[in-house]
């Protein structure tokens, strides 16, 4: 059975929003046959992304970059998933107060040099999240989840 992995730094009840909408689409009762593994980014290990089939990954914007805590994640995974893990999907979701350029490039940068494929466009959301927002971090989900059950 795939694994989607989701990878989340959550420190905030925005960012705990948005995953939740993330994790309602990729478990949607549509999506048969794929198994949905949660962890925050300071408990994910190697292991986790070598038995995955693909990967959300969601952050804050924290002073231009992506969360310390997701860059600790890339920091340890990266080397031991270099070679086992390219083309792999995966897709993100970013949440700032007023702007997530510099957080979208520093996972764009990482998972270029991963190798990892890009399978849904990345949501972006600045200040507080409406409607549409969850409603594309619930379709950010499904898309991942949908991929993988083939």
């Amino acid at each position: 059975m795939p694994t989607l992995l989701i990878i989340h730094h959550t420190p905030s009840p925005t960012c705990q929003e948005l995953f939740e909408a993330v994790v309602s689409g990729a478990t949607a009762p549509e999506i048969e046959g794929v198994r949905v593994v949660r962890r925050a980014a300071l408990a994910a290990t190697a292991s986790d992304v070598l038995a995955a089939d693909g990967y959300l990954l969601g952050t804050p914007a924290n002073l231009g970059y992506m969360s310390g805590a997701l860059k600790h994640f890339f920091d340890q995974i990266y080397y031991p998933c270099l070679d086992d893990t390219r083309g792999r999907p995966f897709g993100y979701w970013v949440h700032g107060g007023n702007d997530v350029t510099g957080a979208v490039r520093s996972i764009e940068t990482v998972t270029t040099g991963l190798g990892w494929r890009r399978a849904a466009e990345p949501v972006t959301v600045t200040g507080a999240p409406g409607r549409a927002d969850t409603e594309a971090c619930w379709e950010l989900g499904a898309v991942l989840g949908a991929g993988l059950a083939g």
